[in-house]
């Protein structure tokens, strides 16, 4: 009886054992393997028998799976590729599904060549196996980026009409804007480099990545990242100060941190764009240079298709701050490149087959670049000027000779408008570059443009130009005695221009500080490490001296739409909301700019002490 229980004991405890040692110390025992052929399971599985055919599916998907074993698997599906048709789509979606990238070099080279039959023989699968390498776009071992590139070029050797099918799943698998910034680094980074390869899909990529960073430049306020970045900045000088009261010790390692932390910003959506940025600018040096050296043929390549993306998505958008920045940067690397675009935005001005509102942007762009790009020399902007007070002139000429009376109407001169606006804001940041070689000749060259009879004519620009521009233009051309604007601006001052704006809800009218809605494209650029590129080519505004402060008798209206800003043009900022309109989506902001207003398709009503009161 003692002997029967202890046996019984011993045979309960060895069960015990057994279980707890399968489920506590080791993975469940896979009591049947797949040992078959695969062209004999393939086989079978047409005939209706699926047992071996569901094993097999089962078993590709197991992450314990040998290298050993799978190689063999793949030998012997190249073998059978033939017979993988469309039938076998769930089969053949598993074999995609296989973690092979971070595997032996041994397990990759033989998935690239299947993957090489694979497309050659069945076409059908060239979009599975297109998406399979993309996906491994995002975060990963650095080795999986590239072999996804490997993947991707023996797909393109294999089915050359690859480009055609593989920019729409580069759209679809874009990471949402949400995603953390290395998600989007790494995505952004591998488009770029697909590129190399497959440079027929450049442009499409460049629009891709471009849309996708407007989306992130116009989804947060100028103000915002200020705004953020003052709030930081005032909490860690607190955190200082509370340190340094309690503990002085670490000091040292507290400043080598320091560093790290300044590089990065602080709003979200900022340290995203930024990050992309960097990406972009990058990606355009090496381009164009190849161990240091410029290449002029694919430099002049990758402007075109710049160019082509700045018409398509970046000149409609109204308020972007950082984008546009990338032709800006591209720009500086040879001054015909600058050249061409400033060529180029010419031509859309003067061109009244384009709609007025791009004609008055790229009149935005026009001033700004010259005002700002220090790669653009004196002989270059003085040119520019001529181009424009020329077409001015001969605007005023055309309306001077008309039988009706001329009226400062913007929905009929808004291109007149931006394009003076363009000129006065241009000299007021280059007056000096144009001066200070030769005073004599320089001031020559300022009396030979006929300024005065721009502002003095009809059209009135310094009624509709914004205030700040309108101030510091008149405090320029009063100490070079080139023109006398201060009575007409008071004159301004005292009269009331209606606005008429178009709206969802018909038509209106309100009085607004900045009635072209206008914006300075290159007004000073926010992002960190991005901005290390900008910040040398780029002509900060320089603050006026003692001689050219306004008199007294300036209408105090407009000195009080002057705010301290970090840029000149800070006080065009009305305390309203605005709506951003942008091709080719839109997205509700609040858009504010340093030196720019922001945009808005409603009507705005300033605060009564900014406001410009204007009439005809």
């Amino acid at each position: 009886m003692i002997a029967t229980l202890a046996r019984g004991n011993q045979r309960v405890a060895g069960t015990m054992d057994a279980d707890g040692r399968d489920f506590l110390n080791s993975p469940p025992a896979k009591t049947v393997r797949f040992g078959g052929c695969v062209a004999e399971t393939l086989e079978k599985a047409r005939h209706g028998d699926t047992n071996d055919y569901e094993l097999l599916k089962h078993q590709l998907v197991d992450p314990e799976i040998k290298d050993a074993q799978l190689i063999s698997w793949l030998q012997e599906f190249r073998s059978c590729v033939t017979q993988l048709t469309k039938d076998h789509e769930q089969l053949v979606y598993t074999i995609l599904r296989v973690p092979w990238a971070d595997r032996c070099q041994a397990v990759v080279d033989e998935y690239l060549a299947f993957l090489g039959n694979l497309v050659s023989a069945q076409t059908v699968f060239l979009c599975a196996c297109l998406k399979m390498a993309v996906s491994l776009f995002t975060p990963n071992l650095p080795r999986s980026f590239d072999r996804s590139h490997q993947a991707l070029q023996l797909i393109v050797r294999y089915v050359p009409s690859t480009s055609r099918f593989l920019v729409p799943i580069l759209q679809d698998n874009f990471p949402f804007v949400q995603k953390s910034s290395r998600t989007l680094e790494c995505y952004v980074h591998n488009l770029l480099r697909v590129t190399v390869y497959l440079p027929s899909i450049r442009r499409d990529v460049l629009e891709l990545v471009v849309g996708k960073l407007l989306k992130l430049d116009v989804s947060t306020s100028r103000a915002e990242m200020e705004d953020a970045e003052e709030h930081a900045q005032k909490e860690e000088v607190q955190e200082q100060l509370e340190e340094g009261l309690f503990d002085m010790v670490g000091d040292e390692d507290m400043s080598a941190d320091r560093p790290a932390r300044t590089s990065v910003m602080v709003h979200p959506v900022a340290e995203r764009l930024d990050v992309l940025m960097v990406v972009l600018m990058a990606y355009i040096k090496d381009v164009c240079h190849v161990d240091g050296t410029r290449i002029t043929t694919r430099t002049k390549e990758l402007f075109k298709d710049l160019l082509s993306v700045f018409e398509k998505l970046i000149l409609p958008t109204h308020a972007s701050s950082h984008v546009q920045y990338i032709l800006f940067y591209l720009c500086s690397f040879r001054l015909a490149l600058a050249e061409a675009f400033l060529d180029y935005l010419w031509k859309i001005l003067q061109n009244p087959s384009w709609p007025a509102v791009l004609r008055q942007t790229a009149a935005g762009y026009l001033g700004s670049f010259l005002a700002r790009a220090k790669f653009v020399p004196v002989l270059t902007l003085r040119a520019c000027l001529d181009l424009l007070l020329s077409w001015i002139h001969r605007y005023i000429d055309s309306q001077d000779n008309g039988s009706r009376q001329v009226c400062c109407d913007i929905s009929l001169h808004g291109p007149f408008y931006a394009a003076c606006q363009a000129v006065f804001y241009t000299l007021i940041f280059r007056h000096r570059a144009i001066l200070e070689a030769n005073m004599k000749k320089g001031l020559e060259y300022l009396q030979g443009l006929n300024l005065e009879r721009v502002v003095m004519c009809q059209l009135n620009p310094l009624k509709v130009c914004l205030p700040s521009v309108t101030t510091m233009f008149a405090a320029f051309t009063r100490k070079y005695q080139v023109v006398f604007c201060y009575t007409i601006i008071e004159r301004n001052n005292r009269q009331v221009l209606p606005v008429v704006r178009s709206s969802a809800g018909g038509d209106g009218v309100s009085t607004n500080i900045n009635p072209l809605d206008s914006f300075f494209p290159f007004d000073p650029y926010l992002l960190k490490r991005s901005g290390q590129l900008i910040e040398p080519l780029y002509q900060v505004w320089e603050e006026p001296s003692d001689t050219d402060v306004l008199p007294n008798k300036l209408d105090q209206q407009v000195r009080g739409c002057l705010e301290d800003e970090d840029d000149f043009l800070g006080g065009e900022t009305p305390h309203t909301e605005g709506i951003l309109g942008v091709t080719p989506s839109s997205f509700g902001s609040n858009i504010c700019s340093v030196g720019s207003p922001p945009f808005s398709h409603h009507l705005l009503v300033p605060d009564s002490s900014c406001m410009q009161v204007m009439s005809c």
